[in-house]
């Protein structure tokens, strides 16, 4: 079973916007710009009175602190998030380039693990799939990519061996990951 590592709030938002195409955590920026400016900008309601209406005051005022550090803060990591998003896009695309050149298999075959990660991700984008890495660093629970088509998901794991052959084993602990997961089907990507 994969270990999850404790992550802030912040790490998240990157994270989740980093997995978007670049444009969606752009407009997420904007969007979230925009919310937390008009929260930051409510009037604030008179303090004297009863104590229910200190009490909504007091809880006002506090939404409207929250709020105009929020209006910085998430969009700028909504950016980083984008930003992160089309450096893995252009990074995948110029795989894709050498990847299918005169010397193909050479090029894939000297690849790092992480570029052929990159490179299946892309391959997959290319044909319709919205692409999710699941990969990178420490143990991925047997999946690197989950792609989705529709309403339908698929678990892709990708194995940059110099070898000829990926043994059974692997095939059947994908399988034993898309029972669990429920997914609709996997992929096994080989170099080899």
């Amino acid at each position: 079973m994969a270990r999850r590592s404790r992550k802030s709030a912040a790490e998240g938002v990157v994270e989740l916007s980093s997995h978007f195409p670049w444009w969606v955590g752009v407009v997420g920026a904007l969007v979230a710009y925009l919310v937390f400016a008009v929260m930051a900008g409510q009037p604030s309601a008179p303090t004297a009175g009863a104590p229910q209406q200190i009490s909504s005051a007091i809880f006002g005022s506090v939404i409207r602190t929250v709020a105009t550090v929020a209006q910085y803060l998430v969009p700028f990591l909504l950016l980083l998030g984008a930003i992160i998003s089309y450096v893995r896009q252009r990074k995948g695309a110029s795989l894709v380039g050498a990847a299918t050149g005169a010397s193909a298999a050479q090029r894939i075959s000297g690849m790092s693990w992480r570029e052929f990660e990159l490179l299946i991700a892309e391959a997959f984008r290319r044909k319709g799939y919205t692409v999710r890495d699941q990969g990178g660093q420490g143990p991925d629970g047997g999946i690197d990519l989950v792609v989705l088509k529709g309403k339908e998901r698929f678990l892709v794991q990708c194995k940059q061996w110099r070898a000829l052959k990926v043994g059974v084993t692997v095939v059947r602990e994908l399988f034993g990951v898309m029972s669990a997961e429920g997914a609709t089907g996997g992929f096994v990507v080989t170099s080899g």
